[in-house]
Order: C-alpha cells, then structure tokens, then sequence
C-alpha cells in the first residue's frame, strides 16, 4: 500500500490497520456501522471512507484538571 486515497482494503488488511479481530470488523460489516462494499464474496473497504468515519466517530474525553 502506498499511501493513495483510492487505496482499497480487505477485512485482514482492515482488521490489522483498526488493531481489532476480524470477527468484531465482520460484527461491525453486519450491523452496517461501517463503510464497506461486498465484491461477490468478499468484503472491501476505502482507506478513505474509513479514516473519515474514525474522524465521525471519534470520542471526545472530557480533560481533567479543571483547566
């Protein structure tokens, strides 16, 4: 992979770039909360559309402190 935005993913290639197994990404395929294409068998996700759903759904943690 070198780094193109048209990069296109398998669920292993997926799964090792998340750092999750891929029984929790084929859950996420499933409940459709992530952004991907079935190609005959075979599930296929963007680069793109991912970094940009992480960017969606990223938690904001409240700072402690009180600053």
């Amino acid at each position: 992979m070198d780094g193109a935005s048209g990069d296109v993913l398998t669920i292993e290639e997926l799964a090792a770039y998340l750092k999750i197994p891929k029984s929790t990404l084929y859950k996420l395929v499933r409940e459709g909360k992530i952004p991907s294409q079935k190609i005959g068998r075979h599930w296929r996700f963007r680069k793109e559309a991912i970094d940009r759903w992480l960017d969606a759904t990223r938690v904001k943690t409240p700072v402690s402190g009180g600053f």
